[in-house]
């Protein structure tokens, strides 16, 4: 489900007529998050750590307003709930994105995203024909400790979905740490947003 926001009494209402019609309205950061406990509490309830950070990334995002807004043409509308189109690599390289529902619950979206992910393994489909603008763009690079990252982007096409990526997990002083690259649409999300998500983000990495 999803509201149509009136943007005429909107609180976000000059900053959302400041930034919409840029040539590059978004803007992002990279940072580290301790992901010690989270990946040690994978391991020990037998998941897959991957499947386990994805979906505490998509609790954090739904926990953040900001995050489930998007724009359509000149209107914004604010979703209930935003999944996941994730990308899943190939054994042949290359790579197709997912479409996988928000779930509270771990089991319920690991069994959503497992089926998900196995279909694109095993076509060479790029884009699912579920795709919908009430998702998160998220994609991993777990051969790179990134320090900064950058999307390729088709400027002719609106687009207004937050992009999320995840590096190579290392080890430093007895922790794990993983950089996160987060890119958002400044006429509808505000390094406030990004910074409250962060830290719901890594408040759940520890719980």
């Amino acid at each position: 489900m999803r509201k149509k926001i009136n943007i005429n009494t909107w609180y976000r209402q000059h900053q959302f007529n400041f930034f919409k019609d840029f040539d590059e309205p978004f803007w992002g950061v990279t940072i580290e998050v301790d992901c010690t406990i989270a990946y040690e509490s994978a391991k020990v309830k037998d998941r897959s750590f991957y499947l386990s950070y994805l979906h505490k990334s998509m609790l954090a995002v739904n926990a953040i307003e900001a995050f489930r807004y998007r724009m359509e043409g000149e209107d914004v509308f604010l979703y209930d709930t935003v999944g996941a189109s994730a990308t899943v690599i190939r054994e042949n390289g290359t790579f197709g994105f997912s479409y996988v529902d928000f779930h509270e619950k771990y089991d319920d979206f690991a069994e959503v995203a497992n089926k998900e992910f196995e279909r694109v393994r095993n076509n060479n489909d790029l884009i699912p024909g579920s795709a919908s603008a009430n998702v998160v763009h998220y994609s991993s690079l777990p051969w790179i400790k990134f320090t900064g990252l950058s999307h390729a982007r088709d400027f002719k096409r609106q687009d207004t979905a937050p992009k999320i990526s995840f590096g190579k997990m290392t080890e430093s002083e007895g922790k794990k740490i993983m950089p996160v690259s987060i890119h958002v649409h400044h006429a509808l999300v505000d390094g406030l947003h990004v910074g409250q998500h962060l830290e719901e983000f890594q408040k759940l990495l520890i719980s």
